[in-house]
């Protein structure tokens, strides 16, 4: 008989529920069968910990006496997004330092950006603002400039347009010589290194194929604090390659995500310099899959051997937006240290942290078991038939022939 988010639900509430990991369930099926572990199995928690560069937070400052209505602001000299209302922003985590030397000193430490504001907020740190204002009748101050900290303000809300990428590519440099810089990392030339980021077989998506039970609505554990996912993420698409257990091959579904940043734990939330390329935020999420059916189980005994992900040429391939896979590899081989391509042993690391996300993944089972986190069921799936649109360059040139 199929489970319902109900009873679970309520088992959860009486401590009752049987909790494990993506990482335990494994060899529970293992030994016990299928049968036998979805009668005794309520929730599978899964987890990830990375670099997600689609994220930031809304932020709402209060009011000065006499009020402003900020045009323009900074948060310990990394610009926020003002175009809202008067004390409301949105500091992005890829957003520089003012002044920050970019690239011209190629390549470039971008040593503190937007991510690193973040992570000191959720620090409780104090922070420089200041802000400009062109000045009304009814916001009359036209600068300020002040300490603030996460404790000042009224909201902080982390809200991310994309996280939890489901898979994602092999990034190496086929360049005969010259070393380039990613937000993959580093790429030696001749592939002698090759990065990858993604958990695996205990990363969220990748245990829900076919988003089951993650969908708009659903609860997660997003760096400490209980949020949910608001909306399909930014670049989702079903239009992938899929295995014939339904994992893509390639990057699919992403999730939009958020949080309130005042229950968040900055061990899970780090500022990144990514050298070349900027700054950006690193994320752990957590979200659990309920057992409602066999075909659910099955998908989350995914194991890191099962998983394919395609080798991409970043050196040329990837920024001229063509579409050739050099080979594909799996994570078990991914997390060897080692893969072989065209007969060539290659090194690899990791831009995610398996075993943080491990750790999350155990912290979540500990909170559904002390009765702390309950489930949402998805008030709306996730798309099931969603393109993804490359962007096309055209002229602005009239038609004369319609005139």
């Amino acid at each position: 008989m199929p489970k319902t988010y109900r009873e679970i639900n309520e088992k959860i509430k009486k401590g009752q529920a049987v909790v494990v990991t993506a990482e335990e369930i494994i060899d529970i099926v293992e030994k016990e069968g299928i049968d036998e572990a979805y009668k005794n199995i309520d929730v599978v928690t899964t987890a990830t910990f990375g670099i997600m560069c689609s994220s930031g937070c809304f932020l709402n400052f209060g009011h000065t006496r006499p009020k402003i209505r900020m045009s323009e602001a900074w948060l310990n000299d990394v610009r926020i997004y003002t175009g809202i209302a008067a004390v409301d922003a949105y500091l992005g985590a890829t957003e520089l330092q003012h002044n920050d030397p970019e690239n011209r000193y190629f390549p470039g430490e971008f040593k503190y950006g937007g991510g690193h504001v973040i992570e000191d907020l959720v620090s409780k740190k104090d922070i420089q603002l200041f802000a400009l204002s062109y000045g009304t009748d009814d916001y009359t101050r036209r600068d300020l400039r002040t300490m603030i900290n996460i404790n000042s303000l009224n909201q902080a809300t982390m809200v991310n347009p994309r996280n939890c990428y489901q898979n994602y590519n092999v990034a190496v440099n086929a360049h005969k010589e010259r070393t380039i810089y990613t937000y993959m990392g580093p790429l030696k030339p001749n592939m002698q290194n090759a990065t990858y980021s993604s958990a695996g077989q205990l990363s969220p998506l990748l245990n829900d194929p076919l988003c089951k039970t993650i969908g708009i609505g659903t609860k997660v554990w997003l760096a400490g604090a209980h949020g949910h996912i608001y909306s399909q993420g930014t670049q989702h698409t079903t239009d992938c390659k899929r295995t014939k257990n339904n994992v893509p091959e390639e990057g699919a579904a992403t999730l939009a995500l958020t949080a309130d940043m005042k229950h968040m734990d900055s061990e899970y939330v780090r500022g990144a310099s990514i050298k070349g390329y900027g700054a950006s935020l690193a994320l752990g999420i957590g979200i659990p899959i309920p057992i409602l059916d066999k075909e659910i189980l099955k998908s989350t005994c995914i194991k890191d051997e099962d998983i394919y992900a395609p080798v991409i040429d970043y050196s040329k391939d990837y920024p001229k937006r063509l579409s050739n896979t050099i080979a594909k590899v799996n994570y078990k081989q991914l997390k060897s240290g080692k893969i072989k391509i065209n007969n060539k042993k290659v090194k690899t690391s990791s831009m995610s942290s398996y075993p943080k996300a491990k750790k999350i993944a155990s912290i979540l089972k500990k909170e559904i078991q002390d009765t702390k986190f309950t489930l949402n069921e998805p008030y709306e799936k996730l798309p099931e038939n969603q393109p993804f649109n490359q962007l096309e360059i055209r002229d602005n040139k009239r038609d004369d022939k319609k005139q």
